[in-house]
C-alpha cells in the first residue's frame, strides 16, 4: 500500500506540502499523531506516519520512538493496537526501529491469534507478523481461515455466513490472499463484485445499501482491483471528482460527503487512492 501511496504527488502536485502540513500539525508534544477528538492515539499514529513516509517526508523519529516506548512490552493491548504498535515501529528509521520490543510483540501476537476471527483481524495479524519479521502459518491454514468468511454474494464478510460481503473486507480478502501467494479463484468475479459497488458520481460503496461512498471503501476497492489486475478506466474519472469534493485547502482529506473532520487515517486513503488513480 504504502508504495503505491508514494505515488499521489503525481496529482496533488504543490498540494503535497499542505497534507504534510496537515500531517505535522497532528502531532501532539508528546510524540502521537492525533485522533479525531484532539487525543494522542496508537492507530492514528500509524497513520500519520504511513501517511507522512507516502510523501516521501522525514518522519519525527525521536519523539515517535519515546511515545512507542511509553507501551513497554504491549501488556493489555488488544490485537488492533498491538498490530499498530509493531508496525508504528516498523515505520521508523533503523536506528529506532532497532529499539522494538520484537520478541514480546511477537508472543503477544500469538496470544491475539485465535483472536483473528474476521478478514480485518486476520489481515492485521498477519501484517504485524511481517512487520516483526516473524514467520507465518501455512498459506492453507490462513486460506482455510479466509475463505469460511466469503459472503453468500460471492464478497467476503468480517462474520462467516453473511449473505452479503462488504468492500473493505473484500478488499482485505484480496490483499491478504496476495501476501499468501495463494492465487484468487474466481478472479474476474470479485473484480465485478468489487466494481459494483462504484457510485456513479465517484468513490465506492461499503456495502449495497450503504448510504453514501466513503473514502477508506474506496481506496481499498481501487487497492484490490489493482491486484485483481482490473480496469478502473471506467470509474476513475469519477473517483477523481470524488476524491476532489473530500480534499480540503487546510491539506486533509475528509471521509465521506457528510464528514466534517479531518483526520490522518483518511488523509492516508486519500493519498492511497490518488497513488492508484495516477497509473
Amino acid at each position: 500500500m504504502l508504495q503505491v501511496a508514494r505515488l499521489a504527488p503525481r496529482l496533488l502536485g504543490e498540494s503535497a506540502g499542505l497534507v504534510e502540513s496537515f500531517l505535522r500539525g497532528q502531532i501532539d508534544e508528546g510524540g502521537a499523531f492525533r485522533d479525531r477528538g484532539g487525543k494522542g492515539d496508537l492507530y492514528y499514529t500509524v497513520f500519520g506516519a504511513e501517511a507522512l513516509l507516502a510523501l516521501r517526508a522525514d518522519l519525527p523519529a525521536e519523539p515517535l520512538a519515546r511515545y512507542l516506548h511509553s507501551f513497554g512490552e504491549g501488556a493489555g493491548l488488544d490485537l488492533v493496537n498491538t498490530a499498530c504498535l509493531a508496525r508504528a515501529w516498523a515505520a521508523l528509521p533503523p536506528a529506532q526501529r532497532a529499539q522494538a520490543p520484537v520478541e514480546a510483540l511477537a508472543a503477544r501476537l500469538a496470544e491475539h491469534g485465535e483472536s483473528a476471527a474476521t478478514v480485518y483481524a486476520l489481515f492485521l495479524w498477519v501484517g504485524a507478523l511481517q512487520d516483526l519479521g516473524q514467520p507465518l502459518p501455512p498459506a492453507s491454514e490462513l486460506t482455510t481461515a479466509l475463505e469460511a468468511m466469503r459472503a453468500d454474494d460471492g464478497g467476503y464478510a468480517n462474520q462467516p455466513g453473511a449473505p452479503r460481503g462488504q468492500t473493505p473486507a473484500t478488499a482485505a480478502a484480496v490483499a491478504l490472499r496476495r501476501q499468501l501467494g495463494v492465487v484468487v479463484e474466481q478472479e474476474p468475479e470479485l473484480a465485478a463484485w468489487l466494481l459494483a459497488r462504484a457510485h456513479r458520481e465517484g468513490g465506492f460503496f461499503a456495502a449495497p445499501d450503504a448510504p453514501l461512498p466513503d473514502l477508506l471503501s474506496t481506496a481499498t476497492a481501487l487497492h484490490a482491483l489493482a491486484g485483481l489486475q482490473a480496469d478502473i478506466t471506467p470509474v476513475r474519472e469519477a473517483c477523481l471528482d470524488f476524491l476532489d469534493t473530500l480534499w480540503t485547502s487546510r491539506g486533509g482529506f475528509l471521509g465521506h460527503w457528510a464528514d466534517d473532520v479531518l483526520d490522518c487515517e483518511y488523509t492516508y486513503y486519500g493519498l492511497l487512492a490518488l497513488g492508484h488513480l495516477s497509473l
